[in-house]
């Protein structure tokens, strides 16, 4: 809690400065949308930074991670502060740099509105969704069983949700189009841009005597602030770095996993091109609801040879890290092609082409060579049969699928992305001489 108090006092500092600032021109703010857009920006900032600290607290964490609450919060940044500080400085600097008058300002004064009316949808629906999906998640009965065991009960429940933040998203957008409307027609009435020429005074001419304050002082200089950035960057580095330099991932007898097969690492590179990590996390944390959902809680070491990890910030589906063995092939291969055969009520798109396209198999062993380099113990004869080794793996797949009936290509990129998620979440075998339990 002091933590975050820390983080939030610099912050609102700026933030109060400048609305005391504006208070001195109040009138104006009511006739100069550009001030309308500057103080906007300045109250999503305060309360994009109000929110940050207050989401990094444990127990609030817990309810709100991997759900829509942190995009809400992160759109009130980007969209709100961010996006309304870029229209007020676009605003500000186009009539300027091409010598005219902005072409309307009741345009902008629209654009405000419609843009303020948008974010404010888009937040406030996703503020409610997160915390709806928070909520559900946690959800225990008196027998100690999840309230809504399945996954697609939190998905349906937000669907209205996030419409309504459809609509949010196109009111912003139609602000946007205003503002493009608006420059363009200013540009067109201008003469062109306006050129001047400005003499950079050179450094050696500025002299430190003329600060008035230490701050001053050093961020004026160049040669003062960039040593002192670098520095406190290369501190900041070493901090993050050395503890993980001193940690093996190998602390632990009981957590042995074995380097991804060359199929299953194709498969894993699929899983990432076709974006499937941006709505399935690979993290199951310590929480009772999580374990009893996904099963075990995930270990520091069973990520050792996954470069880069994919715990993920979002759910949109569930946590995968142990779906490994949880569905049979069959399971996996009609829940590509069309979800909503498997999973009634899943809002999952299907992905049909991963039957027909074919995976490549003339860069797997460099691949494996490349992550050999890095730590992953791979030897040269893996890398030598890593094309044979793949091969192998999906003719094993696919004799499953044929006695379901199913015909497969052993060499479609579905096969491939079987084969990595029938992995996630398996160890290696522990044997007595390891020092873990046999």
């Amino acid at each position: 809690m002091v933590f975050s108090v820390m983080l939030l006092a610099p912050s609102w500092g700026g933030a109060i400065n400048f609305v005391l600032t504006l208070r001195m021109a109040w009138d104006k703010v009511k006739t100069e949308p550009l001030l309308k857009f500057f103080g906007a920006a300045t109250t999503f900032y305060m309360m994009a930074t109000f929110e940050g600290p207050l989401l990094s607290i444990k127990s609030i964490n817990a309810l709100s991670h991997n759900t829509d609450w942190t995009v809400g919060h992160v759109h009130s940044g980007a969209l709100g502060w961010n996006g309304f500080l870029t229209f007020g400085m676009i605003y500000f600097l186009v009539p300027r740099l091409f010598g005219t008058k902005l072409f309307s300002k009741r345009l902008a004064e629209y654009h405000f509105w419609i843009a303020t009316l948008g974010i404010l949808v888009y937040i406030v629906s996703m503020w409610i969704s997160g915390i709806t999906q928070g909520v559900m998640a946690a959800s225990i009965n008196e027998s100690g069983f999840l309230k809504y065991p399945s996954y697609i009960e939190l998905v349906t429940t937000i669907i209205p949700l996030h419409a309504i933040r459809a609509i949010g998203g196109l009111l912003y957008v139609t602000g946007l189009v205003l503002l493009i409307i608006n420059v363009v027609m200013t540009i067109k009435r201008s003469r062109g841009p306006v050129v001047t020429t400005a003499k950079a005074l050179p450094l050696s001419r500025i002299r430190l005597a003329d600060a008035k304050d230490i701050n001053t002082k050093v961020e004026g200089f160049a040669q003062v602030m960039v040593p002192l950035v670098a520095v406190a960057v290369a501190i900041g580095g070493l901090v993050e770095i050395v503890p993980l330099l001193a940690v093996d991932g190998k602390g632990d007898p009981e957590i042995k996993v074995n380097p991804y097969s060359p199929l299953e690492l194709t498969g894993r590179d699929i899983y990432i091109r076709e974006g499937c990590n941006n709505c399935h996390t690979q993290m199951v944390r310590p929480l009772v609801h999580e374990s009893l959902r996904y099963g075990e809680v995930s270990k520091a070491g069973e990520y050792i040879y996954d470069h880069p990890h994919l715990w993920g910030s979002k759910r949109t589906g569930p946590d995968l890290f142990r779906v490994g063995g949880k569905y049979n092939h069959v399971w996996h291969w009609k829940h590509m092609i069309n979800p909503q055969d498997v999973v009634t009520g899943s809002v999952m798109p299907p992905y049909p082409w991963l039957r027909d396209d074919q995976w490549d198999e003339s860069k797997i062993a460099e691949k494996l060579a490349v992550l050999k380099i890095i730590g992953v113990p791979y030897t040269d004869d893996d890398i030598a049969r890593a094309s044979a080794h793949a091969q192998e793996q999906a003719a094993g797949i696919v004799a499953a699928l044929s006695a379901a009936g199913i015909q497969a290509d052993p060499k479609s990129e579905l096969i491939a992305l079987i084969a990595y998620l029938q992995r996630l979440g398996q160890r290696a075998p522990v044997t007595q001489n390891e020092g873990g339990t046999p």
